[in-house]
This record gives structure tokens, C-alpha cells and sequence, in this order.
């Protein structure tokens, strides 16, 4: 047996959008679900989504970034990541772009670590991560100047035995550094394999807009 996702087109019946913002809208659909089609509503967040960069180095060391998240009222060790805003930019070259905006760094090498969705009962967004190695610094004189939150962002390389078990342990709880840490692993341990950069998302919610 295959185990795989699969896509359900479900009849919607209205779609109301009930709140904008720069980064996602309130919907609200209206949907037959069921053999007995059942009148469902369901409101939820459609997202632009984002991407999100493993960088590791020749010490297998992960780079992790500490931010602070206002929903949450937290400063959580993440890694890069950003949403997928710049209009007709591929998903690699977005991950590409925050790597370099958010840690200083360009990679020789990338590779596609895993895709997921962060919360399906509640939005849409959908994140690839990828991993990058081969790195160097960006000079300094073309560095990104990093505004808000991300002006007191501060890093840490952590040897990713170490980063496993402070995610196992429950000391960071960011989605995209915990599933990455832990995809690595798998890869790491013969349990997983990775993916071309450019590898087909087909089923990503934004797939007819943005390019991997």
C-alpha cells in the first residue's frame, strides 16, 4: 500500500472572503461533503505561503536563528524562512533570497528536505524546506538590512545530535526548525532520501502562480 496524500474537489457552494491582510485572507466556504453530500461551513486562513532553509556546515552543525514571535510571546530558535511574496519568484530563489536576508550566507548546494502544511484544519500554508550546504558568507557590503524583529536576530550553530534532542526535549517548538532538524536525521540515518531543489509540488496551494 502507497501511502500518499491525495487531493479531494469537493463541490464548494459560496466563497466569502471575510478579512484581508498583507499576508493572508479569512474565507469562508461553503462545501457538499460526503456521499450524502452534507452542507458543510468552514471558515479558514488562505496564506501565501513560505519557505524555510536547513543550512548546515562541514561539521554537520545546523544554523539556528533566535526571533521573537509576538503571537506566541516567545523568542524561538528557528531556522530562515520567509513567505513567498515577491510576485513570479520561484520557491528556490525565495529560500535562496531569506538565507541570505536573514543569516549572511549563500550555498553552493540545495536540496530539497521536506514539504509540509503548518496547520490544514485552519489555513493553507505550505512550506518547503531545503537543505544547504556548502557555504559561505555574503560580503558585507551587499548584506541585507534586516529591519523590526529581524534587526535583534541572533544565531547559533548547533551540531545536529545536539538540535534533535533540544526538539525530542521539547526546547524548541518553531514547526519548520523541528521538522527539518528531524527530516535531517532520517537522512542522515539511512531512513529518508532527499529531493532535487526544483522537485514537483503539484498539490502546493499556490502551484499554478509560483514555481519551485
Amino acid at each position: 500500500m502507497s501511502i500518499q496524500d491525495s487531493p479531494a474537489d469537493l463541490p464548494v457552494q459560496s466563497s466569502e472572503r471575510v478579512l484581508t491582510t498583507p499576508i493572508f485572507d479569512a474565507v469562508e466556504d461553503t462545501f457538499a461533503f460526503g456521499e450524502r453530500g452534507e452542507t458543510l461551513r468552514r471558515v479558514y486562513l488562505r496564506h501565501l505561503s513560505a519557505v524555510a532553509v536547513l543550512a548546515v556546515d562541514e561539521q554537520d552543525r545546523v544554523l539556528l536563528i533566535n526571533q521573537y514571535r509576538h503571537p506566541v510571546r516567545m523568542k524561538l530558535w528557528e531556522i530562515p524562512a520567509g513567505l513567498l511574496d515577491v510576485d513570479g519568484e520561484p520557491m528556490l530563489e525565495a529560500a535562496q533570497r531569506e538565507l541570505a536576508e536573514e543569516a549572511d550566507l549563500q550555498a553552493q548546494t540545495w536540496q530539497t528536505l521536506l514539504d509540509f502544511y503548518t496547520t490544514p484544519g485552519a489555513n493553507n500554508e505550505a512550506i518547503r524546506i531545503y537543505l544547504a550546504e556548502g557555504l559561505t558568507e555574503v560580503p558585507e557590503a551587499e548584506r541585507h538590512t534586516r529591519e523590526a524583529e529581524e534587526a535583534e536576530i541572533t544565531t547559533a550553530w548547533v551540531p545536529l545530535a545536539e538540535a534533535v534532542q533540544a526538539v525530542l526535549s521539547g526546547r524548541i517548538h518553531n514547526p519548520s526548525a523541528a521538522n527539518g532538524i528531524l527530516a535531517l536525521h532520517a537522512v542522515r540515518t539511512g531512513a529518508g532520501k532527499l529531493r532535487d531543489a526544483r522537485a514537483p509540488w503539484e498539490d502546493h496551494p499556490r502551484a499554478a502562480e509560483i514555481r519551485p
